[in-house]
C-alpha cells in the first residue's frame, strides 16, 4: 500500500473531521473536554495555516485515512509544542501509519527550533500509547499548561533532538 504523507488542504477539512469525531466516539471521547469539542475541528486547514503550524494528512492508496499535527504550546518551558489531533481511521492502524506521521512531524518541530514536543491523550487509547512510547515520548505525572482538553488523562513528553 503506497502511503502518502502532505500538508493538509482545505478539500481535506470534512474527510478529517469525520474520521476525527468517529475516532474519538470508538473510543468514548465524543464529549466535551475532548478534541469533539474544539471549534476548528471543522476547518483545519486555516487552523493549521499559521505560522510554526503543521499539519499532515496521511493517504493509503489515495484514501485519505488520518493525519496529525503539532503546534505551539504554552506553558513552563519555552520552545515547546504540543502533538495534536493525531487520529487514524481503523483501516489505517498498525500498518506503520501514526509511525510515518509522528517521524514527520517531530523532524518538522526540530526544523521550527522547538526544543520539546508535549501531548496529551485518554487512557482507553492503548495502540496510541505504545506508538508514543516507541517514538521517544515519556509518560508525566501532570499536564503542562492549559490545551483546553481537560478530560485527557495521559500526557506525555520528548525532549528533541534526544536519540529515540
Amino acid at each position: 500500500m503506497p502511503l502518502l504523507l502532505r500538508p493538509i488542504q482545505s478539500c481535506d477539512d470534512a474527510d478529517l473531521a469525520a474520521i476525527i469525531r468517529a475516532a474519538l466516539t470508538e473510543f468514548g471521547a465524543n464529549r466535551p473536554g475532548f478534541a469533539w469539542a474544539d471549534p476548528e475541528l471543522d476547518r483545519l486547514s486555516q487552523v493549521y495555516a499559521q505560522p510554526d503550524h503543521q499539519y499532515l494528512v496521511a493517504l493509503l492508496d489515495g484514501q485519505l485515512v488520518g493525519g496529525a499535527g503539532i503546534a505551539p504550546f504554552s506553558c513552563h518551558l519555552q520552545g515547546v509544542c504540543e502533538l495534536q489531533k493525531m487520529y487514524l481511521a481503523p483501516e489505517a492502524r498498525g500498518k506503520g501509519v501514526g509511525h510515518a506521521l509522528m517521524q514527520a512531524l517531530l523532524s518538522k518541530a526540530q526544523e521550527l527550533g522547538f526544543e520539546h514536543c508535549y501531548l496529551e491523550t485518554f487512557g482507553p487509547m492503548d495502540s496510541a500509547q505504545k506508538l508514543y512510547l516507541a517514538n521517544g515520548f515519556v509518560p508525566l505525572d501532570a499536564p503542562w499548561g492549559d490545551s483546553g482538553h481537560s478530560a485527557c488523562d495521559r500526557w506525555f513528553a520528548q525532549k528533541l533532538g534526544e536519540a529515540r
